[in-house]
Order: structure tokens, then C-alpha cells, then sequence
């Protein structure tokens, strides 16, 4: 089979096409002839050496496929009783960057109706990432009296800050997100958010300024190092922090007092290495509460460019220069 390799560490230009032998599924997995792949900040880390493949994944980059099912194992987890022929879309931990790839059953879904391979291909990580992490770790929800509760979304304009934005927004609760130019803030407000430009705006002040100075009860936060003490600032009382990626570095100061003052908790979390089980839950709550939301168009993929899978290079560089608004796809 084509497949898209790591030749070595370094910048996009070490993706190369490959020949590689087709993936052989085990007990419990399938195997999908894929349609397109999803392209995700992970890819860009572990082509530069700085995120490696769990045990036993496939070296090849690529969390997220979408295609046909052509061969597996069906007999075990199959909550939405999948079969040869069924079109899915896959979160993987790894080797999606490939004409065939192994999923573990649990961890895929049926299409959305509606939607065709390639706009489902842009789904999973970002969609699992955010159920995971907003509403399982942050534990968006309501308050004590019934009002539904906050969420700040930094880099509002990603692909997980786009699916952030939308869901959050489908479900009822008011949404703020941070974007680097006019352009992106405009996106994010397209989608349901009120917006910041964080090279202009001071985002605290802003958040406490449109929350009457209470802040917001749970911040999805992909940038870590000194955003960290100002987003402590920006939170509710009871407020929760989530941190998913540290683009902004690896350390940050916190004020231990108000944390204790204000009840704080901050929290963090990675999906790639946890178990299968894990992933699996968390697909059957999106089948549950997610997927009939793009059956009823209240939500939609939100995708910058569609590549053929040997530009994956490109792909790269796109994502790397940060001008993109929502998700980059591989097209096979």
C-alpha cells in the first residue's frame, strides 16, 4: 500500500511516499481502506521527534482516518453494530497516514448522517479530544441554578478550538474563545463564540468584563507556560482549567492562594497512550450526544484545505505557519 513515512526528525520535507505492506488486524481490530486522513498538531510533534508512537502503534503518523471497513474482527465491542462495507470514520493511535489502516472496533463510528468520508475524516481526534477534556476532566455543565456554565476556548481557530467552539455553543453554553487576527475572531464568532484578539486584547479583562467580573467556569487551555497564572485570573469561583498542549512551553507559576481562595482546580490530560476501553466509552458518548447534532445540522465540519495525500508535506507547512482556520485533510 501508498503510505506517507517519517524518513527522520526534522522539518515538513522528511515526509516521503512510501510503499509499506498492508496492516494485518488482531482480535478486537478492523481494518479500513481509507478515504482521507485527518492532519493534527500531534503529526507535526511526532515528525519532529518530539512525540513518539505508543507501544506497539504504527510508526507512521496520522491519529484520524475516514473510509470503508474490509476485513477484522466484528465478534467482540461492537456497540454500533458495525460490518464489512460500513463507512467510518477512526481515531487511531497512529498509521492513518496510509491507504489501509488498523482500528481497534471500539474506537470507530459510523459516519454522521449527512456527512461524506473526507468532512468525517476531520472528526475524530478533535471531537474525541473535546468530549474527553470539556466535559468528562472540565465537567462543563450547569450550575446550581439550572444557568448553563462558561467555557473559554484558547486558539479558538484550531481544529479543536473550532469543534470547542461549536459544540459547546450546540449544547447551550456561552462560549469565549482567543484568536490571533481579526480574520480568525470573526470564525470564531461565525460559530457561536464571542471572541478575542489576544495580539490586541487583554483576554482577562475582556473575559471579566463580559461576565461581570465573575470570570468563566472552565478554560480549555492548548498554550500553558505564562498563560497559565492569567487564566487562574479569569476563572469563576469553582472554575476548572484543562490543559491539552503546551505550545506556549512546559512551565508556568501559579498563585497557590488563589487557587485556595477561589476554589480552583486545574487539570490536564493526553488521549493518545490511554486504553482502548477508554477511547471506546468515549465514542459511545458521542454517538449518544454528538452525532445526532450533525444529523440535525446544528453542527458541521469546519475544514481549511483538502490535500492529496502526497502533499502531506504541504500539509505540514500549512499547519506549521498557523494561517488555517479549522482542519487540514489528506485525501487518498
Amino acid at each position: 500500500m501508498q503510505a506517507i513515512e517519517i524518513s527522520h526528525p526534522g522539518g515538513p520535507e522528511v515526509l516521503r511516499p512510501a510503499q509499506r505492506p498492508m496492516p494485518q488486524p488482531g482480535p478486537g481490530e478492523v481494518l479500513i481502506k481509507v478515504a482521507a486522513s485527518g492532519v493534527n498538531r500531534p503529526d507535526v510533534f511526532q515528525r519532529m521527534g518530539n512525540y513518539a508512537p505508543p507501544p506497539g502503534a504504527s510508526d507512521l503518523p496520522g491519529l484520524e482516518v475516514a473510509g470503508e471497513l474490509v476485513g477484522g474482527d466484528f465478534s467482540t465491542h461492537n456497540p454500533f453494530g458495525l460490518k464489512l462495507g460500513d463507512a467510518v470514520c477512526a481515531l487511531l493511535a497512529g498509521g492513518g497516514y496510509a491507504e489501509y489502516a488498523v482500528a481497534p472496533l471500539g474506537q470507530c463510528l459510523p459516519t454522521p448522517h449527512g456527512l461524506n468520508l473526507v468532512e468525517a475524516a476531520s472528526l475524530p481526534e478533535n471531537y474525541f479530544t473535546v468530549w474527553s477534556n470539556v466535559f468528562d476532566r472540565g465537567q462543563l455543565g450547569h450550575r446550581d441554578n439550572g444557568s448553563p456554565e462558561s467555557l473559554l476556548v484558547q486558539g479558538g481557530s484550531s481544529g479543536i478550538g473550532v469543534t470547542a467552539i461549536q459544540l459547546a455553543h450546540a449544547l447551550g453554553h456561552p462560549v469565549f474563545a482567543t484568536a490571533g487576527n481579526d480574520e480568525k475572531c470573526r470564525a470564531c464568532e461565525a460559530l457561536g463564540a464571542r471572541a478575542i484578539n489576544y495580539r490586541t486584547e487583554n483576554f482577562v479583562e475582556r473575559i471579566k468584563a463580559w461576565t461581570d467580573a465573575l470570570g468563566v467556569d472552565v478554560i480549555l487551555d492548548m498554550v500553558a507556560g505564562d498563560y497559565v497564572a492569567r487564566e487562574i485570573d479569569a476563572l469563576a469561583d469553582d472554575g476548572r482549567l484543562v490543559v491539552i498542549a503546551t505550545l506556549g512551553g512546559n512551565h508556568a507559576t501559579v498563585d497557590a492562594h488563589k487557587v485556595m481562595r477561589h476554589r480552583l482546580s486545574i487539570t490536564g490530560s493526553t488521549l493518545r497512550p490511554r486504553p482502548i476501553p477508554f477511547k471506546a466509552a468515549i465514542a459511545c458518548k458521542l454517538h449518544e450526544h454528538v452525532w445526532p447534532l450533525f444529523a440535525a445540522q446544528r453542527l458541521r465540519p469546519v475544514i481549511h484545505e483538502v490535500l492529496p495525500a502526497a502533499e502531506a508535506a504541504r500539509a505540514h507547512a500549512l499547519m506549521e505557519s498557523s494561517t488555517h482556520i479549522g482542519k487540514i485533510v489528506l485525501r487518498w
